[in-house]
């Protein structure tokens, strides 16, 4: 097994990083903006600003740099492509997305439709995020494994065409 490359998952991670980013940046502006600061204003909390953005902004660059992570620690088991990528994506989306939004609805801290609405607005970044990994994921081991493939087509062929 070969060890992970921290360049690429930092590099991978920040860019993952970037799309949830502008995602959540849209999901909490025009799209779901008006609907969170009336339901913070409902448990006299303040709206979401300053440091507050800040830190979640840092954090989504950590999250992006976590699921690339996940996805190249499960890659040796699983595989490299799409799947492996969906997976650790899934998984991700679970720990930050999913778990966190039944919680706080559990609690009744905000409605059904605005964390329906941003959990599902999560899976549609796991997809962003799974092409992110997936496109640049043609990395030297990869290269080598399709090299080794090409190699045994081409002994495979010779003895058929050899009688």
């Amino acid at each position: 097994m070969s060890a992970i490359n921290t360049q690429r998952v930092i590099l991978g991670g920040l860019a993952a990083g970037l799309v949830i980013n502008v995602s959540e940046t849209f999901l909490n502006g025009p799209v779901l903006g008006a609907e969170m600061e009336a339901s913070l204003a409902r448990l006299n909390l303040p709206p979401v600003e300053g440091a507050s953005i800040a830190m979640f902004v840092v954090m989504s660059f950590v999250l992006g740099v976590v699921l690339v992570w996940l996805y190249a620690a499960i890659r040796p088991r699983f595989g490299p492509g799409p799947k492996t990528a969906g997976i650790a994506g899934l998984a991700t989306w679970f720990l930050a997305y999913c778990y966190s939004s039944l919680a706080m609805g559990a609690m009744g801290f905000f409605g059904t439709g605005l964390l329906t609405a941003s959990t599902l607005w999560g899976l549609v970044e796991l997809l962003i995020k799974r092409i992110a990994i997936t496109s640049g994921q043609i990395d030297r081991l990869s290269i080598d494994e399709l090299e080794v493939n090409r190699l045994r087509v081409r002994e495979l062929i010779t003895e058929r065409a050899e009688p």
